[in-house]
């Protein structure tokens, strides 16, 4: 009990400390709680933040916060307009192509998993091979099933969309508007000392300001390359398989590895194994190594100081948690935890010990 006691005592006897912990379980119960209704306000809050950061930019250089917000405002409202009416579409379409060629591409399969037998009799053999081939089946028939149950519910999916393309927007702007007031409203409600909150939130500020930065960077440069090399060696659905190679560096480690399937997959029903296919591959792994030996160092050599299996459990846990939503934000919420991790052991010093001058100042 005297070691438990003593724990208390050392990190939880502060004030400042019991309110960040307060703020964080409130915080956490509130959006566990209430995540699915209120969605699209923590969405529009997401979207807020990240856009601020360019607000702020241009308050740097004089320019009105009306104004400011107002250009940003505008530049997203045309981003959301590009990528629902000319990405969305185009990607919609190579999707439905995708789809109606999926049997053909595994009756190919079928034929190449055939082969192997043939060519490997002492690591293959043909009980093996259909027995594999019917498990195939079955998992593409589920997945079909799964597809088809999707689009039933696609009416309510196309509502739900409208509202969220009507209230969302709406709700970023006044977010962007009326920054200083909401804060000053939301700070009503928090411990009257917070300077270890206050450290918190400036090393969280930081940290995930610039990795949102750097990993929109990140995407589009991997997309436009990815998509760019598809385009030059002539591979089918080049942008819906740019675009999943771009999204995929938001989960490190873990989404590369997805990706690369489906793009080998597409390549060898094209291609088959030949040169053209070997030399895709070659492009689209010297991407990937791009991307993870120089495009990351470069872009985040100060941020996010996260150990590789840090990352995968947080990935892994936000996922289990929230969904695809946790793993979107795996990091930033890592960044989160890591911060309080950081702030907690620099807590002031019990009275007795902080008053004792040191041996150099007793000299």
């Amino acid at each position: 009990m005297n070691f438990v006691r003593d724990w208390f005592d050392r990190h939880l006897s502060d004030p400042q400390v019991v309110g960040l912990a307060v703020v964080l379980v409130v915080g956490t119960a509130l959006v566990v709680m209430t995540g699915n209704m209120l969605a699209p306000v923590i969405a529009a809050v997401v979207i807020a933040y990240l856009l601020e950061g360019l607000v702020a930019f241009l308050e740097r250089y004089r320019t009105p916060r009306l104004a400011g917000v107002m250009l940003v405002f505008w530049a997203f409202m045309a981003f959301l307009f590009f990528v629902f009416f000319a990405l969305l579409p185009l990607l919609s379409r190579q999707a439905s192509q995708l789809v109606q060629l999926f049997p053909t591409m595994l009756q190919s399969g079928q034929d190449a998993l055939l082969k192997l037998p043939e060519s490997y009799p002492e690591l293959f053999s043909e009980t093996q091979v259909r027995d594999l081939i019917a498990q195939i089946r079955i998992d593409a028939v589920g997945f079909g099933q799964r597809v088809v149950s999707q689009s039933l519910s696609s009416v309510i999916g196309l509502i739900t969309l409208l509202v969220y393309l009507i209230l969302l927007p709406l709700m970023v702007f006044f977010f962007l508007k009326d920054k200083h007031r909401i804060i000053d409203w939301a700070t009503r409600f928090m411990p009257a000392e917070r300077r270890l909150l206050h450290h918190v939130w400036t090393d969280v500020d930081r940290q995930i300001g610039n990795y949102v930065r750097g990993k929109f960077i990140e995407v589009l440069i991997v997309w436009v390359a990815s998509y760019v090399t598809f385009t030059a060696m002539g591979l089918q659905f080049a942008m819906l398989l740019a675009v999943a190679v771009g999204l995929s560096v938001v989960i490190p480690y873990i989404g590369a590895v997805v990706v690369t399937l489906p793009v080998a997959f597409v390549a060898y029903f094209q291609w088959g194994f030949t040169s053209d296919f070997a030399y895709l591959m070659i492009a689209y792994a010297i991407i990937q190594a791009l991307d993870g030996n120089v495009l990351v160092p470069l872009l985040f050599s100060e941020v996010v100081d996260l150990h590789p299996v840090a990352i995968i459990a947080a990935v892994l846990m936000f996922g289990g948690l929230w969904g695809f939503w946790g793993v979107f934000f795996a990091i930033p919420l890592a960044t989160v935890v890591q911060a309080v991790i950081k702030a907690w052991p620099d807590l002031p010093k019990s009275g007795s010990e902080s008053e004792q001058p040191s041996p150099e100042r007793a000299d």
